[in-house]
């Protein structure tokens, strides 16, 4: 096994045995309101953990990340709509209007700032599509950003994780008229001993 297929499996294995539940969060929101046949967009799709499930389900898969190791990954589990391109980054490369659904499970975890995201998928998807997503959330006196060691993050430096108050997310929903239809609350475990969490939600918005 090459290097990169090494360390995508080690991300696959690693997010298993932590208990990472963002895609099922994400899909169990959803899974009532998707039809075989529609489109949607993986926000970060990564080694493709959170599209896996909607493409049983009959979705048709468009992938971006900014990291080619992670699209070359998708593309070896049979994804090949994909695209990669910086995530912080507007205009995404898809039309307006496109799209039937557009998911992050995991990325927003690297987004300080959340806007251009939101912005753009409220651009991509038509007009009743769905949006869902997870946030690692703060409390009132906790601090926005958390670093995680590089080997509890499974790679070689240190990783900057940030996390958003409910209220923030309240504010980008109604900025970019967005209605919220349903949430699930989880803990997000940061090392596999699951000594150190994190809360977590998954929100699934409509336009």
């Amino acid at each position: 096994m090459s290097g990169s297929n090494e360390m995508v499996a080690a991300y696959d294995r690693d997010a298993e045995a932590s208990g990472w539940y963002g895609p099922e969060g994400v899909f169990g929101l959803t899974y009532t309101y998707i039809e075989p046949g529609q489109s949607m967009l993986d926000i970060g799709i990564g080694t493709g953990l959170s599209s896996v499930l909607f493409r049983k389900a009959g979705l048709i898969v468009h992938g971006m990340d900014n990291s080619q190791q992670m699209l070359d990954a998708c593309r070896n589990k049979g994804f090949t709509a994909l695209q990669m391109h910086d995530l912080t980054m507007k205009p995404y490369p898809y039309d307006s209007g496109c799209m039937d659904l557009v998911v992050c499970t995991g990325g927003f975890n690297f987004f300080k700032d959340l806007s251009p995201a939101f912005d753009e998928a409220g651009r991509i998807l038509r007009k009743g599509g769905l949006f869902g997503f997870v946030i690692a959330t703060r409390a009132e006196n906790q601090a926005n950003e958390i670093t995680i060691r590089a080997d509890q993050a499974k790679t070689d430096y240190p990783v900057t994780l940030y996390l958003h108050h409910p209220q923030e997310i309240d504010h980008l929903i109604d900025r970019y008229k967005f209605r919220i239809m349903r949430s699930l609350s989880f803990t997000m475990n940061l090392d596999q001993k699951k000594t150190k969490t994190l809360h977590a939600k998954a929100i699934l918005v409509d336009k």
